[in-house]
């Protein structure tokens, strides 16, 4: 998309295929999963606290999260499409809404709850009706982000450019668990929901910046010509070459989560996601139980963010320093990051103080922050720039898909005994381990420059 005046530093030539995006758009798409990253982590911070206080089973508070997945798997690949044909920006807005709509009726109901003006199990179901918004629009504005970058950059450097994507994600796991007990409000009564209520301010100012900095853009493969240009804020027009697209390219068939070419990053993506969801489902209740915080859970807020803030920024190691130094491609990256996964599971199973709760936590996510954007790479990698539209729906669907029963599964194992929890996820390391050493495709195959058709 050139503005209506371009700025040579800026725009005109940037976005076009092989080009490094600006830096002033790349801010923004990394404000838009930022904001979202911290507000979740921020939750979840708090949930097992909140879930303490309303004397709710552990199992019942990771269940709470499960609806939500199951329409993200469903949304985000419809999203995704939709976004080949309405343009990116406006999928990113759409996420965004519906992660500010979801968050602040999230925190309207537990604060009903926790001020017994419903019971628990109606508050716990609001919940989780409200959460829903967030896993059936929310769920736009991921791919659309990924698609975004995805396109407008080479094949050489794209996991380098996804995993910068993906590191917003791990700042905001950074931020929001340091912010959340500084929102935990003491004043109109709100206490372990001033994070809901914040964040959702927060997602209200990175929807605004977005629809304010970021210029439209059109639909990349809709079988038309050039598009006619037009105004929208600071910026103007948009093309088919801002978007990546060749004159020639026609709206690619549909992908499939098993599409032979996705197959190996799909199956790997969602047996090492499921391990990490089930760690991130028990790391909570591991803090509480483990410090012996179970009879003072505002107490727990606080430890539990240390621990997650602990792993998200071993996250930005993996993303920041490691993957960008190493040079490191989709197939490195996930089999050294789900082995690093699996050691640091086994330190977690057996700490009993915070400074080791958090070193083995740490670990793990420094593993998972490898493992996450060398899937994701894999999956782009393996379709054409035609395809990077639905690609990115794929992967933000099998993201989803871990989340919907394996948190759960994780904490009611854990509840049993403690190994049966860990085991089981060292075991779905050990099995991505097994099947990527064959499965996976070559770095040297996959990063090999091809046509501009991609």
């Amino acid at each position: 998309m050139a503005p209506a005046n371009p700025s040579p530093a800026t725009d005109a030539p940037t976005s076009a295929p092989g080009k490094r995006l600006s830096s002033g758009r790349m801010a923004l798409l990394f404000l838009v999963m930022l904001v979202t990253a911290a507000g979740n982590t921020a939750m979840q911070s708090v949930m097992p606290s909140i879930g303490t206080a309303l004397a709710v089973d552990d199992v019942w508070i990771s269940l709470a999260y499960s609806w939500s997945a199951l329409l993200w798997v469903i949304c985000a690949p419809i999203w995704a499409r939709r976004s080949d044909r309405r343009g990116r920006k406006a999928m990113m807005a759409l996420g965004l809404i519906g992660f500010v709509v979801s968050m602040g009726l999230c925190g309207a109901v537990l604060w009903a709850g926790l001020s017994g003006w419903i019971t628990a199990f109606w508050a716990l179901l609001a919940f989780a009706a409200a959460r829903s918004l967030y896993g059936g629009f929310g769920s736009a504005a991921p791919p659309a982000v990924q698609a975004y970058v995805a396109s407008r950059t080479p094949r050489a450097e794209r996991t380098n450019a996804l995993s910068l994507v993906a590191s917003s994600f791990g700042l905001g796991t950074v931020i929001g668990p340091a912010l959340a007990p500084l929102m935990v409000l003491p004043f109109l009564g709100l206490g372990l929901v001033g994070p809901f209520i914040c964040f959702a301010a927060l997602g209200v100012a990175a929807l605004v910046l977005l629809r304010w900095r970021l210029p439209n853009d059109e639909p990349q493969f809709a079988a038309r010509g050039q598009a006619a240009e037009y105004s929208s804020g600071p910026g103007a027009a948009s093309s088919l070459e801002d978007d990546g697209a060749e004159p020639g390219d026609i709206e690619p068939r549909r992908l499939r989560w098993f599409e032979p070419r996705l197959r190996p990053w799909v199956i790997a993506g969602l047996v090492g996601g499921h391990a990490q969801a089930m760690v991130l489902g028990i790391s909570g209740f591991l803090v509480l139980d483990r410090l012996g915080l179970r009879d003072s859970p505002a107490e727990g807020a606080g430890p539990v963010g240390l621990v997650l803030m602990a792993g998200a920024i071993a996250t930005l190691l993996a993303q920041w320093g490691l993957i960008p130094r190493f040079n490191l491609g989709p197939r490195a990256a996930t089999m050294s990051g789900i082995i690093v996964a699996a050691l640091g599971v086994a330190l977690l199973g057996a700490a009993d103080d915070l400074h080791t709760i958090a070193l083995g936590y740490a670990i793990a996510s420094l593993g998972f922050g490898l493992f996450r954007p060398g899937t994701t790479a894999g999956t782009s990698l393996a379709v054409t720039r035609a395809e990077q539209g639905q690609a990115s729906g794929v992967v933000a669907s099998v993201a989803g898909a871990s989340f919907i029963y394996a948190p759960a599964l994780g904490v009611w194992l854990y509840n049993i005994d403690d190994w049966l929890g860990f085991g089981l996820i060292i075991g779905l390391c050990l099995a991505v381990v097994a099947f990527g050493w064959r499965g996976l495709a070559s770095d040297t195959l996959l990063t090999a420059d091809r046509d501009p058709a991609d």
